[in-house]
């Protein structure tokens, strides 16, 4: 099978990549560049021009393979609502493909979405369209696509992480090396989940060989992990307190992040553990937190 991978030169798409190869797809990944796909063929992975911005490009990749695994998103947050609205008009271009056939789309949320309020445990049977986080307009591209025969699925991430990132905390300890301590609000007890780079790409290929059309999967090994926790590994990492502050000034201190550090993103995978026999293996958050090498000056 020939496998479509948008973000395919990316953090998540890069290991995406290596366990569709090890599991015998070919795999053809969207470049924006010469260097994109230099980098992409000395993985062993086609290269097919193209970008977010290009739908036409997007289609024509779609419809050149068996199935698409949709990994890309722009990750600058100071254009977050943008990028999301971008991301619904990229899964609308390769849904349009993909229309009338059974090959796969599978593309990407956040656990977030699963959760029916603050501090209620996200479930995969769940999908919170009145959520305040604005990605949730990749999953109701997905809904539409479904509703128009698409085969569709999702796969909602936690908090993706190896000892080099480990998504949203990543700028939450460059925040904390230019602060000179390391903030949580309040108590610090909201929490976020997290998974291990490894398991995350593993799950991409489980779900696609799975093949369920309108399935939601969870990306996540663990459950919750407390603000405070967090902050106080980042502390440790970069020798530095870690101190709580009143939420009022958690704009203050935390810029675009503060909404982020403020929400709860604890999240369940047992029902993609059962449904796809998926056991995460890989080192936890904490683990691979205190392997970051900072040098502060």
């Amino acid at each position: 099978m020939r496998i479509f991978l948008t973000g395919a030169t990316g953090f998540i798409g890069t290991a995406v990549a290596a366990q569709l190869i090890a599991a015998g797809y070919q795999v053809i990944g969207l470049a924006r560049s010469q260097q994109g796909a230099a980098a992409l063929s000395a993985a062993g992975v086609e290269a097919h021009f193209g970008d977010l911005a290009d739908p036409d490009s997007l289609r024509s990749g779609a419809a050149l393979s068996d199935g698409v695994i949709h990994t890309a998103f722009n990750h600058d947050f100071s254009t977050f609502l943008a990028n999301c609205e971008t991301d619904r008009r990229v899964i609308d271009a390769m849904a349009s493909a993909l229309k009338g056939t059974q090959r796969p789309l599978i593309i990407t949320s956040a656990v977030g979405l699963g959760s029916s309020g603050q501090n209620v445990l996200a479930v995969e049977n769940h999908f919170n369209a009145e959520h305040q986080n604005p990605r949730k307009a990749s999953e109701l591209a997905g809904i539409n696509a479904l509703k128009e025969g698409v085969n569709v699925s999702v796969i909602r991430l936690s908090q993706v992480h190896n000892p080099l990132k480990q998504g949203l905390i990543t700028p939450l300890i460059e925040i904390a090396r230019q602060k000179g301590f390391s903030a949580f609000i309040e108590e610090g007890q909201n929490c976020w989940s997290a998974v291990h780079l490894s398991d995350a790409a593993l799950l991409y290929v489980l779900a696609l060989e799975k093949n369920s059309p309108g399935s939601r999967y969870h990306a996540v090994a663990e459950e919750g992990i407390t603000m405070r926790k967090i902050a106080e590994t980042i502390g440790y990492i970069l020798n530095v307190p870690a101190i709580s502050i009143d939420a009022a000034k958690a704009a203050e201190h935390f810029g675009w992040m503060s909404k982020f550090v403020a929400q709860d993103m604890s999240a369940s995978s047992a029902i993609t553990q059962q449904q796809l026999k998926w056991q995460p293996q890989g080192p936890d958050l904490i683990g691979d937190l205190k392997q970051v090498r900072i040098h502060t000056r």
